[in-house]
């Protein structure tokens, strides 16, 4: 599906990392809304106080947290990781069946019908955001989906809803011309960049910071549109991999079909 040429009113998050208290309100709203299993995990495992300690299959936001040394003191830094619903995704661009869809309304959704788990959008994304179901027989790729069926209804995303401080929803413009206004008003307070603005042709996810967003664990993206380059980078992937997902689509393509018919059998005889 193509990008619509007008992005000022998409839905768009405005994420100021200066008003969040790591309370992971909207952590735990993702999870509820999308009745995401719960995770085991360990107290400080690995780098940050986050937990669990990434985006997973069973966790499709999270809070990390990132400490730092400001004029002699340990401080810290809270971000919230999720998709970036790029402007121009590079997932849609390069998935084989057409399982990602731009929505004009802002949010990149996918269709588990379609995905074969061949995992081409997690090579694809710059920002390092889908996730495979590594617990089940036959996985998928999963990710956010910014609670596009949430938008459909008008409300907000569950985690811009939970959250009381630091994430703000509408336009795309009114977002920008927010984030805008914070910096011209507090420059002291902000680094003078808006991260997402321009990152791999824009997103509909904003954020507003501090600190230097690299000291924190924000990825240094390219500027330009990402999907003129996926299938140019798609050919240094091993043919081994290639034709994994060739298997991956026969597979999913027989699970599917055998679901169908399954169905069909049933539907048969209720009414017989």
């Amino acid at each position: 599906m193509s990008v619509p040429r007008d992005l000022s009113n998409q839905r768009t998050f405005l994420i100021d990392l200066t008003k969040c208290t790591g309370c992971r309100a909207c952590q735990v709203a993702c999870k509820q809304w999308n009745q995401m299993e719960a995770e085991k995990t360990t107290f400080f495992k690995g780098e940050g106080y986050q937990n669990p300690a990434t985006l997973s299959e069973h966790t499709l936001t999270t809070i990390q947290f990132k400490d730092y040394y400001h004029e002699g003191k340990n401080e810290f830094s809270f971000y919230k990781a999720m998709c970036m619903h790029c402007n121009d995704p590079a997932c849609v661009s390069v998935c084989p069946v057409s399982a990602f869809v731009k929505t004009p309304e802002g949010p990149v959704i996918y269709d588990t019908k379609r995905c074969i788990g061949c995992r081409f959008c997690m090579i694809a994304c710059p920002f390092g955001i889908p996730r495979y179901q590594w617990s089940k027989a036959l996985p998928l790729v999963v990710k956010c989906t910014g609670c596009y069926s949430r938008i459909k209804e008008g409300l907000k995303p569950a985690c811009a809803k939970a959250c009381p401080t630091a994430i703000q929803y509408g336009g795309r413009q009114e977002m920008v011309d927010e984030a805008k206004r914070r910096l011209d008003k507090n420059p002291g307070r902000y680094m003078n960049r808006i991260y997402g603005l321009e990152e791999a042709g824009g997103t509909s996810v904003l954020y507003l910071s501090a600190v230097p967003f690299d000291d924190i664990g924000f990825r240094n993206v390219t500027r330009r549109p990402l999907p003129s380059r996926t299938w140019a980078a798609l050919r240094f992937v091993p043919a081994a991999f290639i034709t994994m997902g060739g298997s991956l689509a026969f597979i999913s393509w027989l699970t599917h079909r055998k679901e169908k018919i399954t169905k069909e059998k049933e539907a048969k005889g209720e009414r017989s």
